[in-house]
């Protein structure tokens, strides 16, 4: 690289991009301080080729452009990209040209956001810690571990106790600082309610709810991690607080309750906004560790704090199924908070691998291959030696632990639980589809069709009225089949028809504290009545998300965040219709992003504009290879913070470098799949 004297010459040759350019001195130099400018005057090296011409290592179809607007003072924006050619007029420093593409820019974004944007509610203020509410929390503990009597349908095998997972106990939140576990019967892997001694496994660590951990990872405060909806109310999670806010028709959304600070970070949450009218007409839960705490919130926004409970085990589920607050650990453990009785039980049963509800049932798939149901209407009216009544319905026949669970309940389902269908899938790949219809009777279901299209274990099923779909865990890869009915139930005249295959490929990070399937589960996501969709997050910073039917992977829309802040948890959920007359139930993706704020998108008109157009036009459903490529640019593939969804090993780092490329080259070929389809 050699430097030059300043030119005197009127002509100039120019070499960029191994295209060859001439054009004079004064063009160059009509705009000052720009990158020719320094180049000509010797502030800025430069290299000549073999004929003498300046060398300048850019895009030449670009300069090409930029030279005709130094020329003409115009641009041509034809079949150009702005964002393209901002990026080389910044880098020419021509700085009219820049200001004029920046204003072509905004005529398109803006952060009052597109059609599909309808809300934003700013950060909420971080409540300050209280230290005396320690002391006025108040704990309940259960007295005893309620293991599974021989007269039920389900027992925990002898040395298979569902306390000797790997989970760290949390104490019951006393201010005397004493360990609090189950005074099981066996006594060898459980501790006495005032036990000082120390648990056997050195990774457990015993904690008290509003002191910190050592080792624990801190949390950004404004972060938001989870979004939970029930009708017209939402729960928004932070790293040790919680907000909720509620609709109503004349006001809009509206900031109703605010717990105080949680030293602990909150790791799940569950809302249950539907209670009737009084004092704890709303309920909302958290959980970190083994932890749940619970209060009641009026319809006023008056809260009282109902409890502190321990499941003893890390509670990996939290959920409300009518007035029951239940919490799940898939080492075995079941915890029950019944808002009648004020009485939380728990309960061991076998390792648990997928559940899903139904109604006041629960169902739960686990790990020998059965699939066991609780009846939580019957509770406690209906209990055996103070024991949920946990019964076999039924048994996998390669004994494959049950990974995923949907149930559909047909119009003509009765109390009595007939007219059921239930889909689940296996750790071997496997999808069958089980049926107990009122010809079944005192028989329970019936095996009815099986799939075995999968070659990973599968993640996530879903039986609607129209589809099956199934999700494995090689990068989120989904099968889908339109299944034919006959007066509301499976028929096998013709069948179920395969309809699509496609990828929800997400590379994003899972946080240290918050499970992945928790804060951005990718779907599907919708009523079994209704058009379900796939919400796809690509990388871990992004502030775009596509949404996907999820019956072909065809794009529905994408969003994107109107302030450019990064979506860091969202949730699909359907408010009520209004009071008024002719208003209808409208469906929402809330997001929470990184600087605290909740930004609402209208799927409901996303759907109905996608109807209006042919989908069989839209060939990618997920981000194009260009898409892709920009996202990845801002996600390093070696850092190990963006993993991927399967549940094979990670790949080393020299894999993940190559990742890139595999991924655009899959899309690729997805296009070439989807076409073929399409046409077809």
């Amino acid at each position: 690289m050699a430097s030059h004297q300043p030119y005197s010459g009127d002509i100039l040759h120019l070499n960029v991009g191994g295209k060859r350019f001439s054009t004079s001195k004064q063009t160059l130099t009509l705009i000052p301080d720009t990158f020719f400018t320094a180049l000509l005057s010797g502030r800025i090296s430069s290299l000549r080729d073999e004929k003498g011409a300046i060398f300048i290592d850019r895009d030449p179809e670009i300069f090409s452009i930029i030279l005709n607007y130094l020329r003409t003072r115009e641009i041509d924006l034809h079949g150009t990209n702005i964002r393209t050619l901002r990026h080389e007029a910044e880098y020419y420093n021509i700085a009219p040209l820049v200001k004029r593409l920046i204003l072509c820019e905004e005529l398109t974004q803006s952060t009052c956001g597109d059609v599909l944007f309808y809300g934003y509610l700013p950060p909420p203020f971080i409540p300050v810690q209280d230290c005396s509410s320690a002391s006025n929390s108040h704990y309940v503990e259960t007295t005893a571990v309620h293991t599974v009597r021989p007269g039920s349908s389900i027992r925990v095998p002898d040395g298979q106790n569902s306390n000797s997972c790997n989970n760290t106990p949390s104490s019951s939140g006393t201010t005397n600082g004493e360990s609090n576990g189950e005074n099981s019967q066996n006594g060898s892997n459980h501790w006495s309610l005032h036990s000082s001694q120390v648990p056997p496994n050195p990774n457990q660590i015993i904690t008290t709810p509003y002191n910190r951990p050592q080792g624990s990872i801190w949390a950004d405060p404004l972060r938001v991690q989870i979004i939970k909806a029930h009708h017209n109310w939402i729960v928004v999670a932070y790293a040790h607080f919680i907000v909720s806010y509620r609709l109503k028709d004349s006001s809009g959304w509206q900031m109703v309750f605010t717990s105080p600070h949680i030293e602990n970070c909150i790791e799940r949450i569950a809302i249950n906004a539907k209670m009737g009218t009084g004092e704890n007409s709303k309920m909302v839960a958290i959980s970190y560790g083994s932890q749940v705490r619970l209060w009641g919130i009026s319809d006023n926004g008056e809260k009282t704090n109902i409890g502190i409970f321990n499941l003893h085990v890390r509670v990996e589920y939290l959920f409300f199924i009518g007035s029951q607050l239940v919490a799940l650990s898939p080492c075995g453990k079941l915890g029950v908070w019944h808002a009648m009785t004020q009485h939380w039980q728990t309960q061991d049963v076998m390792p648990i691998a997928s559940f899903d509800t139904a109604g006041s049932i629960l169902l739960l798939g686990c790990n020998n291959g059965s699939i066991y149901y609780i009846d939580m209407q019957k509770f406690p009216l209906r209990m055996k030696d103070n024991d949920l009544l946990v019964t076999e319905l039924y048994r996998d026949p390669n004994n494959d632990p049950v990974t995923a669970i949907s149930v559909y309940l047909t119009p003509k389902t009765n109390l009595c639980g007939n007219w059921i269908e239930i889909a689940y899938g296996t750790t071997s790949g496997s999808v069958r589809v089980i049926v107990q219809h009122p010809e079944t009777v005192g028989h329970g279901p019936q095996l009815f069709q099986t799939f075995t299209v999968h070659q990973s274990p599968v993640t996530k099923v879903t039986l609607s009225e129209k589809y099956l779909v199934s999700v494995c865990c090689e990068y989120n890869h989904v099968r889908s089949w339109r299944v034919t009915r006959f007066r509301g139930m499976l028929s096998t005249q013709p069948g179920s028809t395969p309809e699509a295959s496609f990828k929800i490929v997400s590379l994003e990070a899972v946080e240290p504290s918050i499970s992945h399937a928790t804060s951005n589960d990718c779907g599907p996501f919708g009523e079994q009545d209704d058009e379900q969709v796939f919400v796809q997050k690509v990388v871990p910073d992004a502030d775009q998300l596509f949404v996907r039917l999820a019956s072909n992977g065809k794009r529905v829309c994408v969003i994107k965040a109107v302030d450019g802040s990064t979506v860091s948890a969202f949730c699909v959920h359907e408010c009520e219709g209004s009071s008024r007359m002719g208003s209808r139930p409208r469906r929402f993706i809330f997001t929470g992003h990184s600087n605290g704020s909740i930004q609402m998108w209208d799927l409901t008109t996303a759907l109905d504009l996608s109807y209006k157009t042919d989908l069989a036009d839209k060939t990618n459903g997920g981000p194009s290879p260009e898409e892709l490529l920009q996202m990845l640019d801002q996600c390093d593939l070696s850092n190990s913070l963006c993993s991927t969804p399967c549940m094979s090993p990670l790949p080393s780092i020299a894999a993940a470098a190559r990742l890139k490329s595999s991924n655009v080259a899959f899309l690729n070929q997805q296009q070439d799949a989807d076409r073929a389809s399409s046409s077809s």
